[in-house]
């Protein structure tokens, strides 16, 4: 069987093909408007044949369209269902300001139309009891509403759904054939129902693009196998993936955390700050040991409460825009020249000068060499758009371009902090993973102003996120809010609900070929104190006695708040959610490093101001080679930019070692 590792990022699609012990990469420039394109015509430069008979390809596809979707305003017309009295929750939402001290902030459109907000008269109680029993009438009244909206879905979400979920499923009997349905108790089946309101709210509002596009992908790959890249880190089908667009979101991001991991993992380090700089943004996260989730992320203005990679996006990418503000002080992005018509040096009539036409000027890439070789860059276009803003800013090109790619390193070293020192980490303890088709480019320079001395640069980073879709498990993430006192509940109490969780999960698993015995099983609790708002997760204590379990989980719910806030406290513990993962086995990668008998030498030198540099192709380095800075290591689908006083190991998987002076 073939894998078929598909990112679709903001500038380019990429590619990794794992076809028995091969790996081949490749990129495209992205189509936004129809992101499968791009995936056809990346398939055919890889030469696979999808009308052969013996085809046996599976796709693993990390997509952006939801994500796009959100953050440009773009879901479908959408009805939200409540109850009687509830049609503002969410345009209310928690009455937080974004910015506390302005006394006159900009009015936030609701999420909703108050006209597409329906109300019914049913109600639960905080134990699920029935306090309202809906009426016929009222289900024919607003079915009759939900036709006269002529919405194309509909998201339901009733007060205490996450206990008992009856009324739910009774309004969705009722709606209208051919919408898109959204019910809260199965999307986000936890307490908090704004939280839970906008999971659901935002699934249906991005669900039907998501399903029509996914469709519109699987025909044109011949019905092909082919799976969805989750936030949390795994992989689902895309049949049930269209039902669970929320849960898509992060979808590439999390596909290059989960081939950071892999990679580093490889070489032996799992302590890991990472950062993936494609064209238009830059994500960056913090992994210890294994993938961090959290159910407290953002999607632009939205609160997302579904578990996801918990990571920190900035606007900063190769293709961000330079400009000069009022004041006359340079910035750098958010704004992107995205992939059409890119930065200046593409040659596809961009004007704008970006931190790509930067790099080029200072001789950080080869015109001749980019991607391979395969798409050649454009000197005096990027001279061109770079000597607008040096003329503004009375600077010569070059102390512009030096001027962009400082104010870009700074946004980035800011976000890396975001994730580190904030949370009281020292960086200088982490190993940078580096990746995306513009991160070697700048790791030198980040690793330097955190004080970190060791990076690594995984095989194929430039495509990694790839990468990552083809290793990643099949991945199932359920949970359900059991409120009360720890001390109040059994273990078989416990164990009982998540068995009914289990046997959800193992059958979706099924659906998509995992065998039982290959699936392993991760559960957890969310604790707190008694009185508190927010939870820690705490793992569920498998080996321990029935008497036991309930100690063990004290004890580190003890000690995790003292080790996250500083200080723990004597009062009662409270559980609040249950949760378990199910996931299937990794794919396994042949890792050895690829020996090539080239001759390695310099390629040529690129002469800068402030140095020449020396050209390696990193296909020509073998295992144990070193190089010393200051140096270019190209390859195809991204290049490394090796500072002064630093130096590059090749170690026995491939990957690139980076040590600054101290090492």
């Amino acid at each position: 069987m073939m894998l078929l590792g598909i990112d679709t990022g903001g500038t380019f699609t990429d590619f990794v093909l794992l076809d028995g012990q091969d790996i081949r990469i490749h990129k495209v420039l992205s189509t936004p408007d129809f992101p499968e394109h791009a995936i056809l015509q990346g398939i055919k430069d890889l030469n696979i044949d999808l009308d052969a008979p013996d085809n046996d390809l599976y796709i693993i596809h990390g997509s952006t369209v939801g994500t796009n979707a959100v953050l440009e305003g773009k879901g479908v017309k959408t009805a939200f269902v409540t109850n009687k009295g509830f049609r503002d929750l969410l345009s209310l939402g928690r009455q937080t300001r974004r910015e506390l001290y302005n006394l006159c902030p900009e009015p936030v459109t609701a999420p909703v139309p108050e006209v597409l907000c329906f109300e019914i008269d049913a109600r639960l109680a905080a134990d699920g009891s029935e306090i309202t029993e809906i009426s016929e009438e009222s289900l024919i009244c607003l079915r009759k509403q939900l036709e006269n909206s002529q919405v194309q879905s509909v998201a339901i979400n009733l007060l205490f759904s996450f206990i008992n979920d009856e009324h739910e499923k009774v309004i969705e009997s009722i709606v209208p054939e051919g919408l898109f349905i959204s019910r809260s108790s199965a999307v986000l089946p936890e307490y908090k129902e704004y939280e839970r309101g906008m999971a659901t709210w935002l699934n249906a509002w991005v669900g039907p693009i998501m399903a029509r596009y996914l469709s519109r992908l699987n025909h044109a790959v011949k019905d092909t196998r082919l799976s969805v890249m989750q936030s949390s880190g795994g992989t689902i089908a895309a049949d049930q993936a269209g039902e669970q667009a929320v849960h898509l979101l992060l979808s590439g991001p999390a596909g290059g955390m989960a081939g950071a991991q892999h990679m580093a993992g490889c070489s032996g380090y799992d302590q890991l700050l990472t950062f993936d700089m494609g064209g238009t943004s830059t994500d960056v996260a913090l992994i210890d040991g294994e993938l961090t989730l959290s159910s407290e992320g953002f999607i632009g203005p939205y609160p997302v409460a579904v578990p996801m990679v918990d990571m920190h996006t900035i606007g900063a990418g190769g293709g961000s825009i330079a400009y000069i503000d009022e004041g006359g002080l340079l910035h750098v992005g958010p704004e992107s020249a995205g992939a059409d018509p890119g930065p200046a040096c593409y040659g596809r009539g961009g004007k704008h000068p970006t931190v790509t036409d930067a790099n080029l000027l200072l001789g950080r890439l080869r015109a001749d060499a980019f991607l391979g070789g395969s798409m050649a860059l454009n000197y005096e276009a990027a001279r061109t758009a770079v000597v607008a803003l040096a003329e503004q800013l009375n600077l010569t090109v070059e102390e512009t371009a030096q001027g962009i790619v400082k104010v870009v390193n700074e946004n980035m070293a800011r976000a890396l902090r975001v994730m580190s020192v904030q949370r009281g980490i020292e960086p200088s303890q982490l190993t940078l993973v580096s990746f995306g088709g513009a991160g070697g480019l700048h790791v030198c320079a980040l690793a330097q102003s955190l004080k970190i001395n060791r990076a690594v640069i995984p095989v194929n980073a430039g495509v990694l996120s790839a990468l990552g879709m083809i290793v990643a498990p099949k991945v199932r993430l359920l949970s359900r809010s059991i409120i009360g006192l720890l001390e109040h509940y059994q273990r078989q109490q416990l164990e009982q609900y998540f068995s009914q969780m289990c046997v959800q999960g193992c059958a979706a698993l099924k659906q998509e070929g995992v065998a039982d015995s290959a699936i392993k099983i991760e559960k957890s609790v969310d604790l707190r104190y008694h009185g508190q708002s927010y939870y820690l997760n705490i793992k569920w204590p498998e080996q321990e006695s029935d008497e036991a379990v309930f100690m063990k989980l004290n004890e580190n719910f003890h000690e995790m708040h003292q080790r996250y806030y500083g200080h723990s406290l004597t009062q009662a513990i409270e559980l609040v959610n249950i949760r378990i993962k199910l996931s299937g086995p990794h794919t396994t990668l042949p890792l050895q490093h690829n020996i090539k008998s080239v001759i390695r030498a310099k390629a040529g030198t690129v002469q800068s101001d402030e140095e020449t540099t020396g050209v390696v192709a990193r296909e020509s380095l073998q295992v144990n080679d070193v190089v010393h800075g200051p140096a270019l290591i190209t390859e195809t689908v991204s290049t490394t930019y090796l500072a002064i006083g630093w130096q590059c190991r090749v170690d026995e998987t491939g990957n690139m070692i980076l040590l600054g002076d101290s090492n």
